[in-house]
């Protein structure tokens, strides 16, 4: 694999994980149904919500904190730009099992196009995470990676989720 690759497919795997343990801290969320069944003002609020809280455990000064709102919304246009235009995503993996053979065909669309859409918005994502992270003081950056090794990334380190 090409190094600039490489270093790109890390440096979103790091920003999602830091976001999505960040995020992960202010899950309080109301309602069920995962984000596509949420209104985008539902979907801002809880943005909000998220930078506020992470400015607060990080002690963002108010530069630090516009780009942290300009990593999230960042981060939510990309979700956005993978999920397409359904709202029902999982409708369209039940597509995949309706009939008597799995549709193969369509499961390499879907894959492509999320994949496509991933690619397209990796730079803005990086360099949002890049910006944001390059922004904090040393110890405002220990405290992220603490909290990312504490947490396990998504907040399904040790001792969570099903394996325990």
């Amino acid at each position: 694999m090409k190094a600039w690759i490489q270093r790109t497919l890390v440096g979103v795997f790091g920003a999602s994980v830091l976001f999505g343990g960040l995020a992960a801290c202010s899950h309080r969320f109301e309602g069920h149904g995962g984000w596509a069944q949420h209104s985008p003002e539902d979907r801002a609020k809880h943005r909000a919500r998220m930078v506020e809280r992470v400015a607060a455990k990080l002690e963002l000064d108010a530069a630090q904190k516009a780009k942290l709102d300009t990593l999230a919304s960042t981060l939510q246009a990309q979700r956005q730009a993978v999920m397409g235009g359904t709202t029902h995503p999982r409708a369209e993996m039940q597509a995949l099992v309706a009939g008597s053979t799995f549709d193969r065909a369509r499961a390499q669309s879907l894959v492509q196009e999320k994949a496509q859409a991933l690619q397209a918005a990796s730079p803005a994502v990086i360099a949002a995470m890049a910006d944001f992270y390059d922004s904090l003081r040393p110890e405002q950056q220990q405290k992220v990676r603490e909290f990312m090794a504490r947490r396990g990334g998504r907040g399904h380190g040790p001792g969570h989720g099903p394996r325990g």
